[in-house]
């Protein structure tokens, strides 16, 4: 829960910083940089560069952080810190950036002069824990108990709030489905019986067919956001919500909640789950539950047993899965390998283990990912999964990774493009452009590239090889690139392979539901005389496309 602390130089070093602060942004991660700037006389010589490497970075970072300050004076520079742990960890935690002058940098200091006082309640979040009032506690209680087919949502929210313990405490007792967003995974073991995994549209089918049939979902720690929220067709007009959140504008962002929970998570939690009582008894849901995980799983263990030539990525995850232990972290880059990690990678105990890009969905997130885990939790070993185009982004990194000899295993699933913007100008418009990342000619190695930056490579393109070359990777005492040649169509978007399955000869119309403004909605009540426990098949929500 600490704030990540990064520094750069003015300018260039600058410049660079947006990718990561909007990525902490949008996920809600504490941050502060500490940013180098040109004297403060020179305020009139930083347009244009006209001193060196200058422009206004005030005004560049104001737009991708929660707040940024420029320190005006030696004496000022403690209170700016401060302000920017208590900014950075506040409310919505975010990054923040602090922008130091060289003539304060070298100014002589004088501690006698500058008292340092620190606010430890800001070191980590969250920085303040509140509680939500006593009758909305028991508004939500009632409504939960009525449910016939409750669903949990856990986002995100759950580890900032570091209640993934309250929570699978809580959703033991809750008598329902239990799914997440992609940064939630973990919320949760998905080991439990009423747990489906990954809500999303690469993630899992039976969390995407089961969240159709609840008639209350709670959002927990969640923004609702497109994808968790499938394009926003969830909520579905007749489905009651229950909203867990710190942040008052997630209270009706794109719907307005049958009973808004404000406060924080942990503590939300706990008191729901004492006002609760006994767990209503739901047999006819879980079995429901049972059934369509059990499809699901049926399909996934095809698609592992598959001795398919190029190699299914679902074969390497479930190797990768047998070898991963309790305290090893697993960080997925953008695109495809988050959803063959949220699919086939499951979480074996409550708590932040998958580390994801889902703040800005950037490609090449990773390798420099991983390297701060690594610095972080030296003990453990990182293991991070990634497509040959995510991976290009930040291939030179790797030498770091050599140079700090860390514990890091890298897979790379190559098929040699880049495969989401390939299936959806197949699919969509019969005219691939754009998403080639080799020619016959020129074939990017990157087993022989991690070589020759001092790690271990291994270059894997059967089923049956898999296993030998993760054994190794995961013995070595360093860091190593497993590169995997995988079958260029395969995907983890549902919707994608029921699409390449029906085939085509012509273009498909894009989905509207991508586009499409949704309306907004009015969550309903539950009747007070539903009877819990036995379940009648609800309306069907729009499909998603």
């Amino acid at each position: 829960g600490k704030p990540g602390i990064c520094d750069v130089t003015v300018g260039p070093g600058a410049n660079l910083l947006p990718a990561g602060f909007l990525e902490a942004l949008n996920a809600s991660i504490p941050m502060i940089g500490i940013i180098g700037e040109l004297p403060l006389d020179w305020l009139s010589l930083k347009e244009k560069g006209i001193a060196s490497q200058g422009f206004d970075q005030l005004a560049f970072f104001k737009t991708c952080t929660k707040d940024a300050w420029l320190v005006p004076s030696v004496t000022a520079l403690p209170e700016l810190i401060r302000t920017a742990f208590r900014t950075a960890t506040g409310g919505r935690p975010g990054p923040v950036a602090l922008i130091i002058p060289h003539d304060i940098f070298d100014a002589e200091w004088d501690e006698d002069l500058v008292k340092i006082v620190v606010d430890d309640r800001a070191m980590q979040v969250p920085f303040l824990r509140s509680a939500a009032p006593a009758a909305s506690i028991a508004e939500a209680a009632a409504l939960i108990r009525r449910a016939e087919r409750p669903a949990l949502v856990c986002g995100g929210g759950v580890h900032g709030s570091d209640a993934a313990a309250e929570v699978t405490a809580f959703a033991d007792r809750f008598g329902g489905l239990v799914v997440t967003s992609l940064s939630g995974k973990g919320s949760v073991p998905e080991t439990r019986p009423y747990a489906a995994g990954v809500l999303n549209p690469l993630g899992s089918w039976a969390a995407i067919e089961l969240i159709r049939e609840a008639d209350l979902i709670v959002w927990c720690g969640s923004k609702v956001s497109q994808n968790t929220g499938m394009n926003w067709t969830l909520p579905a007009p007749e489905q009651a919500t229950i909203t867990i959140d710190l942040d008052a504008m997630e209270h009706g962002r794109t719907f307005r909640p049958t009973v808004p929970l404000m406060g924080d998570v942990r503590e939300i939690i706990g008191q729901l789950d004492a006002a609760l009582g006994k767990p209503v008894a739901r047999p006819d849901w879980m079995a429901r539950i049972a059934e369509v995980k059990a499809e699901g799983e049926a399909a996934k263990a095809a698609e592992i047993a598959s001795d398919q030539v190029p190699v299914q990525p679902p074969r390497v995850m479930a190797e990768l899965a047998k070898r991963i232990g309790p305290d090893d972290i697993i960080v997925s880059d953008a695109s495809f390998s988050a959803g063959w990690i949220a699919g086939y990678i499951p979480a074996l105990r409550p708590g932040r283990q998958f580390l994801y890009a889902r703040g800005q969905g950037g490609l090449g997130y990773s390798v420099p990912g991983a390297i701060g885990a690594a610095a972080t939790r030296p003990d453990a070993r990182i293991v991070t999964v990634a497509g040959d185009g995510a991976f290009s982004y930040t291939v030179g990194e790797l030498a770091t990774q050599a140079q700090q000899g860390q514990r890091i295993v890298n897979v790379v699933l190559n098929n040699g493009r880049l495969g989401w913007i390939q299936l959806w100008q197949e699919i969509f418009f019969k005219n691939v452009q754009s998403a080639l990342l080799e020619t016959q000619s020129v074939v990017p190695g990157f087993a022989a590239a991690a070589t020759a930056l001092g790690l271990k490579g291994i270059y894997v393109d059967k089923p049956d090889e898999i296993a030998a070359a993760l054994d190794e990777a995961f013995a070595h005492d360093g860091p190593s690139v497993v590169e995997v040649r995988i079958d260029d169509l395969a995907t983890p978007i549902h919707s994608f392979k029921r699409r390449m399955k029906e085939g085509s000869d012509t273009a498909r119309p894009r989905p509207g539901t991508v586009y499409k403004l949704r309306d907004y909605k009015i969550s309903p009540d539950l009747p007070e005389t539903a009877e819990p426990g036995q379940v009648s098949r609800p309306k069907t929500p729009e499909k998603v496309e």
